[in-house]
């Protein structure tokens, strides 16, 4: 480790107040390396008291392999970015560099995120969460909607619980908090042509975390939100991703998501209007099946929608 790694390291595990003398010694550097060391951390976005005795760590919204992967209770490797084109398409490369699943890879900030349907994904620099997860799977393809379903629980269970809030799922993969998206979610599978198999899986996702709200673009503006749309977190996203993550391997473990999915829908019972093979429907979303789909009642017959055929144009 660094003696920059150090001195973080030493004073996230100190309740008291460190004097630059005391880190000195028990690192075995001089006093200019620490006060070095602590300029180098601040100018990173480390959060460190300067007080009479010495310094003090403050909780701070800094984006750390290190806590992540620590926290997150199943094994898997964490890389931070400081910026990516997508984290998607780092995680292909890592296929293609033979890196070893499951691999999670967070980006401070993303120059073209993008989801279902290759929309814009509007991204900030330390004020959104957007990472992929890379995983070997056991299942088929035809099991894949699932996974979608899964993360988006362990999204909105995740929220909720920091947040003391109530958020909704819009089919498939969205997550809402008052009436407006906060969270969107991209699962793409990779195959093997050879075999025609199901290689790998990547599940991507971009959260609106601190972005002020008057910062979104005119045209987002009553469509998207933060999760704090004031600017001021309580929470730091280091969190949010180590309980995103623990709940989504918790999921999997134990298959009981899709009773959540179905409570936390807000498209269930209303009218929706949609596009398939270029022609336009209206129904009553009527269930969601234990596949993930949206089951729709259009009058004279009842149709399932994949995740991957259609989009939803409307919800009334």
């Amino acid at each position: 480790m660094t003696t920059k790694e150090q001195v973080l390291a030493r004073l996230k595990a100190a309740e008291e107040v460190l004097s630059g003398e005391a880190l000195a010694q028990e690192l075995g550097v001089s006093r200019t390396a620490i006060w070095k060391a602590i300029k180098e951390l601040e100018k990173k976005g480390y959060r460190i008291q300067h007080l009479a005795k010495g310094y003090r760590y403050q909780p701070s919204d800094i984006l750390d392999a290190k806590e992540i992967q620590e926290q997150i209770k199943q094994a898997l490797d964490v890389t931070v970015l400081e910026t990516s084109v997508s984290t998607m398409k780092d995680a292909q490369l890592a296929v293609v560099e033979g890196k070893s699943a499951p691999l999670l890879i967070v980006a401070d900030t993303q120059e073209a995120p993008h989801g279902r349907f290759n929309r814009p994904f509007f991204a900030v620099k330390q004020q959104g969460i957007y990472m992929s997860l890379l995983l070997e799977p056991k299942e088929q393809l035809n099991e894949l909607p699932q996974y979608t379903v899964v993360m988006a629980v362990a999204i909105a269970d995740a929220i909720d619980e920091l947040l003391g809030v109530d958020s909704q799922i819009k089919w498939v993969n969205d997550i809402y908090l008052n009436q407006k998206k906060v969270a969107g979610i991209l699962t793409e599978a990779m195959t093997d042509i050879e075999t025609n198999s199901l290689k790998y899986i990547i599940i991507g996702m971009g959260i609106n975390f601190s972005i002020p709200q008057k910062d979104y673009p005119a045209e987002l503006q009553e469509k998207v939100t933060s999760l704090f749309p004031s600017g001021e977190a309580p929470i730091t996203r280091n969190q949010l991703i180590i309980k995103i993550w623990n709940r989504f391997f918790a999921l999997l473990a134990d298959h009981d998501y899709l009773t959540t999915y179905r409570k936390k829908s807000f498209v269930l019972g209303k009218k929706v209007t949609f596009k398939r093979k270029d022609q336009a429907y209206l129904g009553t979303a009527i269930a969601i099946s234990d596949t993930g789909e949206l089951v729709v009642d259009l009058g004279d017959e009842t149709i399932n929608l994949s995740s991957g055929e259609i989009s939803l144009s409307s919800i009334q």
